[in-house]
């Protein structure tokens, strides 16, 4: 038996067997755009309640966002390993635990649930449909706080399944929290939302000529990330 067996119970790790390809993508999608009904809506009812105080709006988007996704990844990991995110998606493809094709797929399954969210969002609020950011969020801090805040979220996850894969979930949803805190950028981390988030005119917008450079740094931080685990946490054969 090898020294290095993979964990049977991860919410991230491959789906389990008996999901076929349509239902995984299913929950892609429908984990994508609930999480992002809760980014988009958490900060538009934060923002309308905080009375200005932006420090307050960003702290009821954030608990909304932590708490989402222990739930969304608990709830949806077992059927397509709760990606909900393009670079996480890659990692497993660069780890050879999911075929490309597999995870292109997923990564298109990203893209419309999160747009689906965002509109979800507007449609609850009664703001309308179709907007554009205009929220601008460029320079090389914030890009740099992108490449750091997707690093994290890699370790994160390939760290507690490796470990301790049943408190995925909560790590996950516990470092996005923190996250949203101590990075410039509050942490997006993920290109799906990053280009959802384009769609947005709220307080959680991002100008679409913010978002390549945002989208770059999360590509780079992720695949730095996926070769430093890779060494890291390999065992002494």
């Amino acid at each position: 038996m090898s020294d290095r067996e993979p964990p049977h119970d991860a919410s991230l790790e491959p789906p389990l067997q008996g999901f076929d390809l349509p239902r995984r993508l299913a929950a892609e999608m429908l984990g994508s755009a609930l999480l992002l009904a809760v980014v988009v809506g958490s900060g538009v009812m934060g923002e309308r309640l905080a009375g200005g105080n932006v420090a307050m709006a960003l702290m009821g988007n954030t608990l909304a966002t932590g708490a989402a996704l222990v739930v969304l990844i608990t709830v949806f990991g077992p059927v397509s390993g709760a990606h909900f995110n393009p670079v996480v998606s890659l990692v497993f493809a660069l780890r050879r635990e999911i075929s490309p094709g597999h995870a292109l797929a997923y990564v298109l399954a990203q893209l419309v649930g999160a747009v689906l969210g965002v509109v979800t969002a507007h449609a609850m609020f009664e703001l309308p449909i179709l907007q554009v950011a205009t929220k601008l969020r460029g320079g090389p801090a914030q890009a740099f706080s992108e490449a750091v805040a997707t690093f994290g979220l890699i370790v994160t996850i390939l760290g507690t399944l490796r470990f301790r894969a049943q408190f995925t979930p909560m790590a996950v949803g516990l470092y996005i929290t923190a996250a949203y805190w101590f990075t410039a950028s509050t942490s997006f981390a993920n290109p799906a939302v990053t280009v959802a988030r384009s769609l947005t005119d709220t307080f959680s917008g991002i100008a679409p000529s913010s978002a390549p450079g945002f989208i770059a740094a999360q590509l780079a931080g992720a695949v730095a990330a996926a070769a430093a685990t890779g060494w890291l946490l390999e065992p002494r054969r």
